[in-house]
């Protein structure tokens, strides 16, 4: 009726914390991001493979970008709140206070980055236990997994170890600095720690590596308080954090997910009637959310729990709630893209091209290639040029870190046209990648007819068509483009009660 009022919109805030920056978005109740704010964060690699993150600068990071996509927006409209990260090691002492995870006991450096290999031999000694826990993660831990962090710390930073209060996985981190609670997440703890949703801790697993200080004080170090995804932490947000992110106090916080994770549940579900494609009308397990950034991740459900051998999971409920995740991966994307290309003699004439045309280098390198193609389709111009893409070792499926990259069919030339060319091979190479991690699902058991992508790569054409056209699988783009951050605040609007489940 004329003159009656309007009810205010709903919004929610998602806060996804990347490898290289921190992101935050004010999303409203029908899934459109209304403001958007990202900051860098600092990455020390104090020797190599080693990567460490300070978790005050990205609580700060968190603070300034939440503020900025908020301001102006009348807070009694804000619901909830909810977290993504990815899944580094943040270590604190009793007093919740940073401890060092370095050798120069630089305590601000308290984060052992998920990126970081430095526990190689930890998880070689895991692995050679062969625990029944292994089963769950493709048959071999990873050292992007927090036990074999957990294990080098106590092996190689005594000092440290004995004055530590808490591990945290860096999501759950995230949802104590906002609330004082310190529960844990079910995706976090499934996925990076060996929990189990049916058994829970196994304490014969870390009595086995040598951890068993973790199973005498009950789990208090690494979490005994578990809650799903998007459920409620506690009584929300807390006077001092509330003040510090800009929002009202006591809104809801969700119980968070790792970034893929958040990236998989903003795209899996999306609806994709009238296009024609074959997951139309099938259940959501015909799908896979490849979330591609620095690196990669190939997250596909199950209803019942299917083992891939070199695949992470089956996990339980830890990305949809009731269906079962694989989690494939590489372990470097976009990094490895970024490092061809500006390693390259030929980088400073593309910097200068690009700037000069007022495009990114990769809009440019994109278009050169374009140029050259000829009639044949661009694909085809590295028919003698081939990328081996393991530069920081293979996560699945072959799940050996010891594996290195290479490049075979070089030539003497240093040209643009030669650069263009090994940045193709390479966008392959990591095509390729997905293509035997799918086939490795499907032998298993899944059944995968569309790939939906989301993530930095994905506004890249090239990487996304190279991917269509490798797989021979259809390639859906989400219309919202920033989805990890979507999939976090449908956490928040999960957790403020607005919305009865994450379905």
């Amino acid at each position: 009726m004329p003159g009656e009022k309007q009810p205010a919109v709903k919004y929610y805030v998602g806060v996804d914390v990347g490898s290289a920056s921190v992101r935050a978005a004010l999303v409203d109740e029908f899934g459109t991001v209304v403001a958007h704010a990202e900051k860098p964060i600092q990455i020390w690699e104090p020797q190599p493979d080693h990567y460490e993150q300070s978790s005050a600068d990205i609580w700060a990071a968190c603070c300034s970008v939440t503020k900025e996509v908020v301001r102006g927006v009348n807070a009694s409209q804000i619901r909830g709140l909810g977290f993504d990260a990815t899944c580094s090691l943040v270590v604190v002492d009793k007093q919740f206070q940073p401890l060092a995870v370095n050798s120069e006991g630089q305590n601000h450096r308290n984060v052992v980055m998920w990126m970081d290999h430095r526990a190689v031999s930890q998880v070689q000694r895991i692995n050679a236990t062969q625990h029944r826990v292994l089963n769950y993660v493709g048959g071999a831990m990873s050292v992007e997994m927090q036990p074999p962090k957990l294990l080098w710390i106590k092996e190689n930073l005594p000092e440290s170890w004995k004055k530590v209060g808490y591990f945290f996985d860096l999501p759950d981190f995230l949802s104590w600095k906002a609330t004082g609670v310190a529960a844990r997440s079910l995706c976090t703890v499934v996925c990076k720690w060996t929990y189990t949703s049916d058994r829970g801790w196994d304490d014969s697993f870390w009595k086995m590596i040598g951890l068993e200080d973790l199973v005498k004080d009950k789990y208090e170090k690494i979490g005994n308080h578990v809650l799903s995804p998007g459920e409620a932490v506690g009584k929300g947000l807390t006077p001092g954090a509330a003040e510090d992110l800009g929002l009202p106090e006591g809104i809801a916080v969700a119980a968070s997910l790792i970034d893929a994770h958040a990236g998989g549940l903003g795209v899996i579900g999306a609806d994709v009637k009238g296009h024609n494609l074959p997951c139309e009308n099938q259940p959501i397990t015909s799908r896979v959310a490849m979330i591609c950034g620095t690196s990669s991740c190939h997250m596909g459900v199950s209803e019942t729990p299917i083992f891939v051998p070199g695949v992470w999971g089956p996990y339980f409920s830890a990305m949809v709630p009731g269906l079962w995740l694989n989690e494939g991966g590489q372990s470097a994307t976009g990094k490895l893209i970024d490092h061809v290309v500006r390693g390259h003699v030929a980088f400073p004439e593309l910097e200068a091209k690009a700037a000069a045309s007022a495009h990114s280098i990769y809009t440019y390198l994109n278009s050169h290639l374009d140029l050259i193609k000829k009639s044949l389709p661009v694909g085809f111009l590295t028919v003698d040029l081939h990328v081996w893409p393991d530069f920081h070792g293979n996560r699945s499926p072959l799940t050996d870190l010891t594996l290195k990259g290479m490049v075979v069919g070089l030539t003497l030339s240093r040209g643009l046209d030669e650069l263009a060319l090994i940045y193709l091979a390479t966008i392959q190479a990591i095509a390729l990648g997905t293509r035997h991690i799918l086939e490795v699902m499907q032998a298993a058991g899944h059944d995968i007819t569309t790939l939906f992508l989301c993530g930095g790569l994905s506004k890249n054409p090239l990487f996304v068509q190279m991917h269509a056209d490798i797989t021979g699988k259809p390639v859906v783009l989400s219309k919202e483009v920033e989805s990890v951050l979507v999939g976090a605040a449908i956490l928040g609007a999960c957790a403020s009660g607005d919305f009865a489940s994450i379905q």
